[in-house]
């Protein structure tokens, strides 16, 4: 078969066009793909993509993960599914291995990882401005359903039907932590890295998150430095995997934005210095939430609820709970539950302020070490870590369910969380639609009998 007709037979049967075996199978030498420095380059110069060789604009990152910031209901699981159809499935802007790679890395750090990897692939496929375009997009159109709601379910004096849904609602909350914890013991399980420290850690995490909710964060750091200090003698002969190829991207190299990365990082900031008081508290209390928990999600559930209810006294418990429902109903990351806990302290201001600051170190995070990634994924340091603090976060995400519970108040709750955790556990039902049946049954008994007290 010569050149001319085999390329027709490619074209004919519809095969993948593939210009380096057309050249090869032609007889011409094929044109390299490496970068400058001769490294395989993962992000193609001008956007384009890797895949499907189509460029990629800024506009069309804005209209695809606003999508997704719109219809991402069901927290990290659905986020990680659309993400996977739009950018390997759909349009092939990453291979499927590049993309696991990426969820891997984003469960090695700190803060919401579904909100770190639509950050990241935004940014293999746009570079910084790519990144801030895309995690921006993801964020904000929940960010301003979970406000809009907050006006409602966290005011004063909230309408009789609110009052029952948000009852309703946060009657199920503990069970759908539950289910969230719950579905992480299998893989964690078949990972750990001893029969014996595994069951410690978790314990270590539940009992915390269960008594103690405030010290969360130091007992997630505590089991990972204590995983590390139990393999230092493997890891100080057995290296840091720094065979690892680094990931590199035309755009990630770019001396022109190192400027900007200060002025992000001293945004949350000048916010702060500027309002004190409250607003720095909201800040902290913020930060802790994007910038030194792991998992994520209910992980930081009773940290949040030992300072905003016990601490501060900015909201009751009945509050707290309707926010962590408006965190899960809402589209986009569960860590949104941040603005609700931010409006209550301060009114607007107090949540936009902790949006910002919850979700400014992911931004940071990507901006900075995106083209150390895949050093990062090698790490064996970091793996030992998360081997510590990865079950320890599973058992604060279960012992949030004790803390949540403790926030019921009325007998009929106790019943609607029971029908909850059926259809979570054994029916294997979705949390939000859940959440909304809570709500639903919250509101037709409350208009029924005048009060949610009956």
């Amino acid at each position: 078969m010569t050149a001319a007709s085999t390329v027709s037979y490619i074209y004919q049967n519809r095969l993948m066009y593939c210009p380096a075996c057309v050249r090869i199978v032609a007889g011409q030498a094929p044109v390299s793909q490496s970068g400058g420095d001769g490294e395989p380059a993962e992000v193609r110069p001008e956007g384009r993509s890797r895949l499907a060789g189509a460029p990629v604009t800024l506009w069309t990152v804005l209209r695809e993960w606003g999508r997704i910031g719109c219809i991402g209901f069901g927290g990290p699981p659905a986020h990680i599914r659309l993400l996977r159809q739009l950018c390997v499935e759909g349009r092939g802007w990453l291979d499927a291995r590049e993309f696991e790679d990426a969820i891997a890395v984003c469960n090695l750090l700190p803060g919401p990882a579904s909100t770190q990897l639509a950050i990241l692939c935004a940014w293999r496929l746009r570079g910084r401005a790519g990144a801030l375009v895309g995690g921006a997009a993801f964020i904000v159109p929940g960010l301003v359903v979970i406000l809009a709601l907050a006006v409602l379910f966290v005011a004063g004096s909230p309408p009789l039907w609110v009052l029952g849904a948000g009852a309703g609602a946060g009657a199920a909350v503990p069970a759908v932590a539950v289910q969230a914890g719950w579905s992480l013991l299998p893989p964690s399980w078949r990972g750990k890295a001893s029969a014996v420290r595994w069951p410690a850690y978790l314990a270590a995490g539940l009992v915390t998150a269960a008594l103690a909710g405030e010290w969360v964060v130091l007992v997630l750091l505590g089991c990972g430095a204590a995983e590390l200090a139990a393999r230092y003698r493997t890891l100080k002969t057995g290296g840091t995997g720094g065979g690892v190829r680094r990931d590199r991207s035309s755009y990630a190299d770019s001396n022109g934005d190192r400027g900007k990365l200060p002025a992000i990082a001293a945004a949350p900031a000048l916010m702060l210095a500027a309002g004190g008081g409250v607003l720095a508290s909201v800040a902290w209390e913020a930060f802790k939430v994007g910038g030194l928990s792991f998992g994520g999600g209910f992980v930081i559930i009773p940290l949040m609820q030992a300072d905003a209810v016990g601490r501060y006294h900015w909201m009751t418990g009945g509050q707290f709970l309707n926010a962590v429902a408006l965190g899960q109903v809402t589209p986009g990351p569960v860590v949104q539950t941040v603005a609700a806990v931010g409006y209550a302290a301060a009114g607007l201001a107090g949540g936009l302020l902790a949006a910002g600051v919850a979700f400014a170190p992911s931004f940071l995070i990507v901006l900075v070490g995106g083209p150390r990634f895949d050093q990062v994924r090698g790490d064996q340091r970091a793996r030992a870590f998360l081997d510590g603090a990865g079950p320890a976060a599973i058992g604060a995400i279960l012992g949030s369910a004790v803390t949540l519970t403790r926030e019921l108040s009325h007998p009929w709750q106790y019943l609607v969380l029971a029908g909850a955790l059926v259809l979570l556990l054994p029916l294997r039902r979705g949390g939000v639609l859940t959440l909304l049946g809570a709500a639903a049954i919250g509101v037709a008994i409350a208009l029924a009998a005048g009060t949610v007290s009956p």
